[in-house]
């Protein structure tokens, strides 16, 4: 694995993952795999890994995951600027009343989950869309009136030494400046949208020039600009990579290399038995020496089970998924983990059912020399 990509798992691994608001019958949707609310092997991290290893196509997921880093980098700006009006400048002639009263009128931006537009609420919405009108009207890229004006533009940003002040690191409570803001929103563009970029997404030509154009001539770095490249990258993998997810980490325990090495294993074992089986009866073997069948036959009968089930039985039941090639990781998500019990119970009955049934066949039948 490069430092990039153990840099980006780590990311996407480290925060630790809020409780679920409530037990689950049904497996999770992409956006609570996204926004942290499910655990292993459903988790965030779980996701990751099948985006590089499995979808090569991790690239997406990094781009939503640095844009959700971006809108919280905002809120946690605009929630310092907010405490600081609040406390620093409890006279309103002081500062700028315009940008005092969308301050005080955001309230605390309780949600700090990035999300596509039809998972938030109206009322998140439109603090979202505050947030970003604000952070526009403080940019200095609009600040300047054009020519004519009366200045209309001066009064709708922090002026004077209180600007200065709000925006300085005086204040041991400012964690995040404006250039932390701008410098985000150019590593998106410079790095996911630019033509010829270290890691270029495919997106439509009209989205990816509409940011290039507002990030580079507009100067702006609000979240707003991302948002339609957002959403758009969130209905791709839920459409394209997040079904296949689900299957193989709701509906199975195995990732694909080791399920073509239990197919290998299986088929192998599978012709050895039936090889052994065929020379003992030609051979006219007694059946006590027949009975060392049921080693192949069940080694071959269980390994094909596997395969085709995508399911170990007895890596189910003891609660372990497999997330890189004899890597596991402990079932933590409690419909995930009965929903594998149940399929590792039937996949395991199939198996000793079809075992049973060979050995039986072959210890059973008489011999006959040749």
């Amino acid at each position: 694995m490069s430092s990039r990509s153990a840099s980006a798992a780590s990311r996407a691994a480290g925060t630790p993952p809020p409780q679920p608001e409530a037990p689950r019958n049904r497996l999770p949707t992409l956006f609570e795999v996204l926004s942290r609310r499910t655990l292993a092997p459903v988790d965030l991290f779980s996701f990751y890994i099948y985006m590089r290893d499995q979808q090569r196509s991790v690239d997406y997921l990094d781009f939503w995951l640095d844009i959700a880093q971006h809108m919280s980098l905002c809120r946690h700006y605009v929630r310092e600027l907010r405490r600081s009006v609040l406390l620093e400048t409890p006279d309103p002639e002081q500062a700028s009343k315009r940008s005092s009263g969308i301050l005080e009128a955001l309230g605390e931006m309780s949600h700090p989950v990035a999300a596509p537009a039809h998972y938030i609420t109206e009322k998140e919405r439109e603090q979202d869309a505050q947030m970003s009108a604000f952070l526009r009207e403080e940019n200095p890229a609009f600040q300047h009136s054009p020519p004519g004006s009366s200045g209309g533009h001066d009064r709708l940003s922090p002026t004077g030494s209180h600007s200065h002040r709000l925006n300085g690191s005086s204040s041991p409570a400012h964690t995040v400046s404006r250039q932390d803001i701008r410098a985000s929103a150019e590593k998106i563009l410079y790095t996911y949208l630019m033509p010829g970029a270290e890691r270029e997404i495919i997106l439509p030509g009209s989205i990816t020039q509409d940011i290039t154009v507002a990030v580079e001539e507009h100067g702006r770095d609000d979240p707003e600009v991302f948002d339609v490249a957002k959403d758009y990258v969130f209905q791709a993998m839920e459409r394209d990579a997040f079904p296949g997810f689900l299957r193989m980490k709701g509906f199975g325990n195995l990732i694909p290399s080791t399920m073509i090495m239990r197919l290998i294993i299986g088929l192998i074992s599978m012709f050895g038995a039936f090889w052994a089986a065929f020379i003992l009866i030609f051979l006219d073997k007694d059946r006590e020496t027949r009975l060392w069948l049921i080693l192949p036959f069940t080694i071959g009968v269980y390994c094909l089970s596997a395969y085709q089930y995508s399911l170990d039985p007895i890596l189910a039941i003891i609660g372990l998924s497999e997330y890189t090639p004899f890597h596991f990781v402990r079932i933590q998500e409690p419909y995930v983990r009965n929903l594998l019990i149940r399929r590792a119970i039937v996949a395991f009955v199939v198996a000793l059912l079809a075992d049973a049934a060979l050995c039986v066949l072959f210890v059973l039948v008489p011999g006959k020399r040749l």
